[in-house]
C-alpha cells in the first residue's frame, strides 16, 4: 500500500437525484453557506455535506427540513448504501487519524461521540474490514497476531446498521461534535484496505509507546521475603 490512488476508491452511490433535487434546496441550509465566513470550516457541515449525510436516510427531504429546524439535535442514519463506519476508541482513533493524514491518503467524514471515534468509510468496508481484522489478529480477541490485545478490536457497522451522528452545529465542544466534517456532496471515502493499513500501524505505534516504558535491569528484582542483617559492627 505504498501507493494511494483516491480516484479507485468507491464513492456514495446517492447521485443520481442530485438534480432533481437542486432547485427545491437551492436556498436550504443558508445559515450553514453563510456562518463564520473566512474561518476554517473543518469541523462545520456544509450544505453539500448535509445533503450527502441525507441521502442516507430513507426520506433525504424530511431529514433535511428537521435538521434545517433543529441544526443543534444529532441524528440516526443508517449504514451501508452512503457509507459505512468505522466505531473505535477515541485514542486509538486518534492514531489512526495521525497515520492517515501524515503516512496514508488521509480520510473521509470523522465524528466522536460519548468517547468514541465514527470513520466514514465507504459501503462494503464494514463487512470486508471484520474479515482482514479477524485474519490479521488470528483472530483479534485472542493475544498474540498482529492484532494483540492492548487495544480492543474496531466495531465495524455495515448494512443493517444505524449509527448517531454529531449535530450540524454543535451546542458545546465537549459534546458529539465534528473532527473532519463533510462538506461536499461526493465525499472521498477510505475503503477495507486502507482502514485495515491505519488499524495496523496504530497497533504498532501503541506496541512500541508500551514497550518504551519498560525499563530492563540487569539486576534481579528484589526479594520481598529476604532477611536483611546489620553488617555495620562486623569486625
Amino acid at each position: 500500500m505504498s501507493a494511494w490512488l483516491r480516484d479507485e476508491t468507491p464513492l456514495s452511490p446517492a447521485q443520481s437525484d442530485t438534480d432533481e433535487r437542486r432547485t427545491d434546496r437551492a436556498d436550504l441550509f443558508r445559515f450553514l453557506r453563510d456562518r463564520d465566513e473566512g474561518r476554517h470550516h473543518s469541523a462545520h457541515v456544509t450544505a453539500a455535506g448535509a445533503d450527502w449525510l441525507a441521502s442516507a436516510a430513507a426520506y433525504p427531504r424530511s431529514t433535511l427540513a428537521l435538521w434545517e429546524a433543529r441544526p443543534t439535535a444529532p441524528a440516526v442514519l443508517p449504514c451501508g448504501t452512503v457509507f459505512d463506519v468505522v466505531n473505535v476508541d477515541t485514542i486509538f482513533g486518534r492514531r489512526m487519524l495521525d497515520r492517515l493524514w501524515s503516512e496514508g491518503p488521509g480520510t473521509g467524514p470523522v465524528a466522536v461521540h460519548r468517547g468514541r471515534m465514527l470513520l466514514f468509510a465507504s459501503p462494503g468496508t464494514a463487512q470486508r474490514l471484520s474479515s482482514l481484522l479477524h485474519w490479521v489478529g488470528d483472530p483479534p480477541t485472542k493475544s498474540g497476531g498482529e492484532w494483540g490485545t492492548p487495544v480492543p478490536p474496531p466495531l465495524c457497522h455495515g448494512t443493517g446498521d444505524a449509527v448517531t451522528i454529531p449535530p450540524l452545529t454543535p451546542l458545546e465542544p465537549a459534546g458529539p461534535r465534528w473532527v473532519v466534517a463533510p462538506d461536499t456532496r461526493h465525499p472521498w471515502l477510505p475503503g477495507p484496505e486502507v482502514m485495515l493499513w491505519a488499524c495496523v500501524r496504530a497497533v504498532r505505534a501503541v506496541r512500541a509507546a508500551s514497550a518504551a516504558d519498560v525499563r530492563v535491569s540487569i539486576f534481579p528484582p528484589a526479594d520481598q521475603d529476604a532477611k536483611v542483617y546489620d553488617v555495620s559492627r562486623r569486625r
